[in-house]
């Protein structure tokens, strides 16, 4: 008796739309149909995966998390599945006994939540020591002033490290070649600049050669 395998595939039955059916048979002759082209060419929405980039600072030998640098980006803040990750992430940092400086350089989207209300600014730092939650210390920023040198926080007794910002953010921009690949003629994007800010933005940018 020949035994037959159960299987937990269901048959399937397929109908085709349209069946192409090769014979030897000539076919009659028709004239030849013409294949309009498109009149627009544009480009389709692809999902764009995201490059996340932290500093982690951790103990040599044991691999132990101490500190952690976050440069927020759009990703980081506009609303979506990108920036859901983000505050489970943030959560669980501070749930934890690792430091976590947060530098939001950018003017639109949401600020890292906090209790107290944030004063007018362009972008912010905020540092959540381990020791000294829920605290938090704050820097506000100021367009027409250079970024502060704020503390990293090390293991005790270590002390805090200086980070200069703005030496960091002078050689990004220098190594980068951003003089040249950024056109600073247009105004500012979204969000709208106050008239004092657009003021002095103006007049730096002239001073630098960066707009006629």
């Amino acid at each position: 008796m020949q035994r037959k395998w159960a299987t937990d595939t269901p048959a399937r039955v397929l109908v085709p739309d349209v069946a192409l059916v090769q014979h030897d048979r000539p076919l009659p002759q028709h004239e030849p149909v013409v294949i309009a082209p498109a009149t627009l060419m544009g480009e389709v929405a692809l999902d764009k995966p995201a490059q996340y980039r932290r500093i982690e600072i951790r103990v040599g030998g044991e691999e132990t998390l101490v500190t952690v640098i976050e440069i927020l980006s759009p990703a980081n803040k506009r609303p979506g599945a990108d920036a859901d990750a983000y505050e489970r992430k943030r959560r669980d940092l501070l749930r934890s006994a690792v430091h976590l400086l947060e530098v939001d350089l950018l003017r639109g989207e949401r600020r890292p939540p906090v209790t107290t209300p944030l004063p007018v600014a362009s972008s912010f730092i905020f540092l959540s020591r381990a020791e000294q939650r829920p605290q938090i210390a704050i820097w506000p920023l100021v367009r027409q002033q250079a970024l502060p040198v704020v503390p990293v926080p090390l293991r005790g007794p270590d002390p805090d490290v200086p980070l200069e910002l703005n030496q960091a953010l002078q050689r990004i921009y220098t190594s980068a070649r951003y003089d040249l690949r950024i056109d600073y003629q247009p105004q500012p994007p979204a969000p709208v600049l106050s008239s004092a800010e657009l003021a002095w933005i103006d007049a730096h940018l002239r001073t630098a050669g960066q707009r006629a």
